[in-house]
């Protein structure tokens, strides 16, 4: 393939980072600029100019579906010899080949799940655990590998600042984690993230292994860079051994994985350690109105490594809207007869999201669009009455409800979800046990929201019936997805709830850090929008809880919008006559509200 053809179709930035073939390359990548489109053609450049041998070329990414798109783009460019990967599959496959030369015999088989391991291991230790506790020790045993910690720096980063899961002692967790690895290693098990700290140890006590893996692969594209964990950079820096032909590509405001050991830092210390560094910025937006682009812009204004987005497209768009509702209920209302007038309007379902932070925000949702006749799918996960926490608390209701009369709806409901682990507060830590409570909140504030003299067989019915309802198979549907879960998509509307306090940010985000990971997850859901962006929040979850501030980054945006003023709103909860909700362009928090700054 001509070289220069693959140039023909790239923006001026787009095309000098193509250009930019040896050496450590940055390439700083806004959402909507053309990333994948950069990337698959500067490897096509490189092979069809003679620079890149394909079988030397290896381009990770962090998830199947990434790495699948990259080998489909690629193969029509003249490179499908290229090897798109993520990071676990070329590890496993040196592991495998390496493991006979090493070790002797077949590589350690690879956990399936680590659930039946982990509880083994608490019973040996003594440690109450339940299934949340379980996925929360899980996920903390692989934050501690792949943050690339021995057990003990793990202590002390843990007595530092971790909260262990449950009610667990840092000395319990430890104890927990070491029977784990003995238990493991005496089945001849490895887990997911042994695959890479096994892979990276092998290249770096066998010199003949460092050798054979360094010549076959020379040239190395590291896709959404801003996501790399340590011990991901420690293998990739084992891969690269002292050769610095590497190409980083990535956007620090969509760090959105801290918790699972994502550092921004590698990205934005590159140019720092890579004096030599071609660093290009892709900052011309593809997918997004101006309209949209300036709310994203002035949340990010300021912020380490903000690229200023500016779209491509002449139209200016519509501003995005902010709702304010009473309470959950109306704003699920208003959403979906938003959603409801767009579809009768003309509008394919399947180019409408609904975002949220937490997943026991989509019951409310998924009902309210049920009940209008407007069919849905969620993304990422089950829907909610499909979550196992949930399916067996309602098949435990409706058991008690057969034998329970004559107390208040409330506390029968209470009682029995305060034996599947709900409490009146919630957890303080986040993870698992967190997650479970949400889902259980979510049924309790169901009943909250249940007509004065409601009985609890009257309420499970209920429960039966919006289960039924919602297993109905969805095609061409509005998507709900949580914002994590949105990340790398794009739908011409777009309407992200529950921005308030307590849920965007999220209420168990302690700390600077936890507060500006919560804005960039905002600003991936804002830069989600090509069309039309709607926001919304309401002052109370239900009609006894607290009542909530509209979120700080809603006042901030706000304070940077001229010529505010209130709008009228299409949303039934919005008119006059029903008092749920109301409608501003542009994010303006109104005179005398009292929002945040």
């Amino acid at each position: 393939m001509d070289p220069d053809a693959l140039l023909a179709g790239l923006d001026e930035q787009q095309a000098e980072a193509a250009r930019a073939l040896l050496g450590p390359v940055s390439i700083l990548a806004g959402a909507g600029t053309g990333k994948t489109r950069t990337i698959t053609h500067r490897i096509a450049y490189g092979v069809a100019s003679g620079v890149y041998p394909p079988n030397r070329v290896m381009a990770l990414t962090f998830t199947s579906r990434a790495a699948a798109e990259l080998r489909a783009r690629l193969r029509p460019l003249g490179a499908d010899r290229v090897a798109a990967r993520t990071f676990h599959a070329a590890a496993l496959s040196q592991l495998n080949y390496f493991w006979p030369q090493v070790a002797g015999g077949d590589a350690p088989r690879i956990l399936e799940a680590k659930a039946r391991l982990i509880a083994d291991a608490a019973t040996a230790v003594r440690a109450r655990v339940d299934t949340a506790i379980l996925r929360d020790v899980a996920a903390e045993i692989e934050w501690r590998k792949v943050s690339n910690l021995s057990l003990e720096e793990y202590e002390s980063a843990a007595h530092a600042r971790r909260s262990m899961p449950g009610s667990m002692s840092v000395d319990q967790m430890l104890e927990l984690q070491r029977t784990y690895e003995r238990m493991k290693d005496e089945q001849r098990r490895i887990d997911f993230e042994d695959v890479l700290l096994a892979t990276a140890g092998m290249i770096e006590t066998e010199p003949s292994v460092a050798l054979q893996v360094r010549e076959q692969y020379r040239f190395f594209v590291v896709d959404e860079y801003q996501d790399v964990s340590p011990l991901q950079e420690h293998l990739l820096r084992l891969w690269l051994g002292d050769r610095d032909d590497l190409c980083v590509v990535g956007d620090a405001s969509q760090t959105i994985y801290s918790f699972a050991g994502a550092r921004s830092e590698y990205l934005l210390d590159f140019a720092r350690r890579h004096p030599e560094a071609t660093v290009v910025s892709l900052e011309q937006n593809y997918r997004s109105t101006t309209a949209v682009l300036d709310v994203a812009n002035r949340l990010m204004r300021g912020r380490p490594g903000a690229l200023t987005l500016h779209a491509a497209a002449p139209d200016a768009g519509e501003p995005p809207t902010i709702d304010e509702y009473a309470d959950d209920r109306a704003e699920a209302n208003g959403v979906a007869d938003r959603v409801a007038a767009l579809v009768a309007e003309g509008v394919q379902p399947h180019d409408i999201a609904i975002l949220f932070r937490v997943n026991a925000q989509s019951p409310e949702l998924e009902q309210s669009l049920a009940d209008r006749g407007v069919s849905y799918q969620v993304r990422g996960g089950k829907r909610f009455f499909d979550q196992p926490d949930v399916a067996r608390a309602v098949l435990e209701l409706r058991a008690a409800s057969v034998s329970v009369t004559g107390e208040p709806l409330f506390k029968s409901v209470s009682d029995v979800l305060r034996s599947r682990g709900w409490s009146q507060e919630p957890p303080a830590a986040a993870g698992a046990v967190r997650e479970r409570w949400d889902l259980l909140n979510a049924l309790m504030r169901l009943a909250e929201e249940m007509p004065e003299g409601t009985t609890f067989r009257a309420f499970t019915d209920e429960l039966m019936l919006r289960q039924s309802m919602q297993h109905e198979p969805t095609v061409r549907a509005v998507t709900l997805a949580t914002l994590h879960s949105a990340k790398g998509l794009e739908w011409p509307h777009v309407f992200i709830v529950g921005a308030a306090e307590g849920l965007l940010p999220i209420s168990h985000a302690g700390g600077l850090e936890a507060i500006d990971e919560e804005r960039r997850l905002f600003y991936v859901g804002i830069t989600r929008a090509r069309m039309r962006l709607h926001l919304s929040w309401a002052r109370q979850g239900t009609r006894r809880s607290a009542d909530r501030s509209p979120s700080r980054f809603l006042a901030e945006l706000g304070t940077r919008t001229a010529d505010a003023g209130w709008a009228s709103s299409p949303s039934r909860a919005s008119r006059p006559d029903a008092p749920g909700g109301r409608s501003r362009p542009g994010g303006v928090t109104p005179p005398g509200r009292g929002a945040p700054t």
